[in-house]
Formats: structure tokens, sequence, C-alpha cells
């Protein structure tokens, strides 16, 4: 799930700076002028390209998850037709109107996800190591919960924040970036700044302000989780929710001493362990909280 977050975001910010550079390059919405910083010509031109880039990830945001997680749609007359008739049953009894695609990729990982640029253009995947692992009550509530996040809207409401964390940081580097840009010129030459270094040091501000700003996404997407969570038991029950974020966590010591056994590496390489500060970037909130968030219902 972390490289589902982790492309998105990295997409969506390098079709905003992609546009920006392309913008700067012609010359379009230029907000330096000879006084300084336009600061509110700089902001209109974050918003628009920052969100806007968002809104590109958005619509593409099926295809690319098919393509980098290898997702196969379950078609007519093909295995797993019961998979496709339970995601379609909570879909209809969730309110949508349009069926969510359903596929399966290939993962040793227990993992599903929800993508699509709106309700009525979604996709549920699941991977092969779920269906592998997982019991008929724990694999309901975790399509429930993938369907409560189609039927949240949470695609949508993720890409506007995901947007508005873009234009803050297209908007901070550039005036950081102006800022250095200045200090560089020589005193007695009145010449600007070369637009060339200009736009290398923006662009490393807008991978470095992209990565200080991942947490306040992540903070964002654990909130959703809970909502998911509260959608799934409402629709499946609150039982077979429980049972499916029980099932992981049985799942996931499993996974990892298998990777560690195949890879000493892999263990040092976890981001999930209590206390680690790479807890600020995990998109989903520990297992635990959520059991205990259900039982509090």
């Amino acid at each position: 799930m972390l490289k589902r977050v982790l492309v998105f975001f990295a997409v969506s910010l390098l079709v905003s700076m992609t546009i920006s550079i392309l913008m700067s390059v012609l010359g379009i919405g230029n907000y330096i002028t000879a006084g300084g910083i336009q600061y509110g010509t700089l902001m209109a031109f974050c918003l628009v390209w920052g969100i806007g880039g968002s809104f590109i990830t958005l619509l593409i945001s099926k295809p690319l998850a098919k393509w980098t997680m290898g997702v196969k749609i379950i078609g007519e007359n093909e295995p797993n037709q019961e998979l496709v008739r339970r995601v379609h049953r909570l879909a209809h009894k969730a309110g949508l109107t349009t069926m969510p695609e359903v596929g399966i990729y290939q993962s040793e990982d227990v993992n599903a996800f929800a993508t699509g640029r709106s309700k009525n253009s979604s996709l549920v995947a699941v991977s092969s190591g779920l269906l592998n692992r997982m019991n008929d009550d724990a694999i309901e509530g975790v399509l429930a919960h993938e369907v409560a996040h189609i039927a949240n809207g949470d695609m949508v409401t993720m890409t506007l924040v995901q947007g508005v964390i873009n234009a803050f940081v297209m908007f901070f580097s550039r005036i950081v970036a102006f800022a250095i840009s200045q200090a560089m010129r020589n005193d007695e030459d009145d010449a600007p700044a070369s637009p060339w270094v200009n736009m290398l040091i923006v662009f490393a501000l807008d991978i470095l302000f992209g990565l200080l700003a991942m947490p306040i996404v992540a903070w964002f997407s654990r909130y959703r989780e809970f909502k998911a969570d509260s959608g799934g038991a409402s629709l499946a029950g609150k039982e077979k929710m429980i049972s499916a974020l029980q099932s992981l966590q049985l799942a996931y010591p499993q996974l990892v001493e298998a990777r560690s056994e195949a890879n000493p590496n892999f263990q040092s390489m976890q981001i999930s362990s209590k206390g680690s500060v790479m807890k600020l970037f995990s998109s989903h909130p520990p297992l635990e909280e959520r059991i205990a968030a259900l039982k509090n219902m």
C-alpha cells in the first residue's frame, strides 16, 4: 500500500512540476517582475497547477494502478467470479449505481486497494496473497472496506488534499529559489540570475519540500482509513471487518519472517516498527488502533 501512495504522490508532484517548468520556459504566468515576486500571481499560478496536476493524476489513476501493480481485470466467464459478485453486492448496498471493476494482482503481500477517477469509474483490486491467506469472512471485510473508500469519495478528496499540498510546495519552493538566486548574484553585476539556475533550484526544492509535506498527506490518509473501516463495518458487519484486520495482524509477521530469512536486510528496512519516525509517513494507522476503534463503535 505504501508503494501505491508513494507512486500517487510522486506522479502528482511530477505532473505539477512538469506543467510549471513548461510554463516557465514558455514565459506563461510569470510571477517575477523588476520589483520582485508578485505573491498573488504566484499563489494563483501554484493553486491552478498544483491542484490541476493532482486531478490529471486522478484521471489516470486506474490505468496507472493496473500498470504499476500488474492488475488483471476479472472478465466474464473467468475464474473468481464469486469475488466480482461479492464486490458488486457490497457496492449495491453502498448505493453505488455503477459497479467497480474487480481485479487481482500477483503478490505475496496480503493487500487490496480501491482507485479510479470517480464513484462511476472505480477499481477494486486484491492481491493473490490475500485470497490465499484469508478466510471468506475476512475477505468480505476487506472488500467492504475498499467499497467504502469508493462510496466515501476518498479518491477525489485525497486528490484535493494532495493538490493543495502540491500548491504550497510549489509556492514556497519558488520563494526560496528566488531568494537563493538573488543571493548568488554578484553585487557588482546587475544582470539577473540565469533562469536555468533558478529552474534547477526550484526543481530541487520541489522535491525537498514535497518530501517534507508527505506526513501531512499520510495523516489524512490514516484518517480516511478509520472512516473506511467504519463504512466497511456498516456494509459487511463489524465482526467481519474486525476479522479482516486480525487476519492482517496474523499474516504480517509470517511475511516478515519469510522475507527476513530470504533477505537478512529486510528486517532493517521495515518502516512499521513502533517508535520509528517513519510512522509519520505511514498511510495506514496501526492495526491494533483500527481494531480498537471498531470495537468501540
